[in-house]
């Protein structure tokens, strides 16, 4: 998510892997102009060389900041979560991933006409954005 607001989104089946991360990175900076700050939690594919190598190619526009080990209060991302699982897609029970993938991608759409939501992530977080 951006303060700006803006979401961006990439959906993995199974675990997330340094070669997925990067290529999502690389989409962010195709589409986000100028400097890019990611605020990271303490995943291992956060921290692997390969992920570091990747992010070293791209330091003149990329700054990553881990966030503490466990620090959910800290994270936007957590707001968003949290609103998805509560609100957007409360009550849902999808019998397939295609099937979750959509309602993902459909609620994720309407996220996105609600700035103010997405702006309330970022001012729920005690750190300035």
């Amino acid at each position: 998510m951006t303060p700006n607001p803006h979401a961006y989104l990439r959906l993995v089946r199974g675990t997330i892997r340094s070669a997925e991360l990067i290529h999502f990175v690389r989409h962010l900076l195709r589409h986000i102009p100028g400097q890019v700050f990611l605020f990271w939690d303490g995943l291992n594919t956060h921290r692997s060389k390969k992920t570091r190598a990747a992010l070293a190619a791209h330091r003149e526009r990329l700054r990553a900041y881990r966030l503490p080990a466990y620090a959910p209060e800290l994270n936007p991302d957590e707001g968003l979560w949290g609103w998805m699982k509560g609100y957007a897609l409360a009550g849902q029970c999808p019998p397939d991933w295609e099937t979750l993938e959509h309602s993902i991608r459909v609620a994720l759409r309407r996220l996105r006409r609600r700035p103010q939501v997405i702006r309330s992530f970022f001012q729920r977080s005690p750190l300035s954005f």
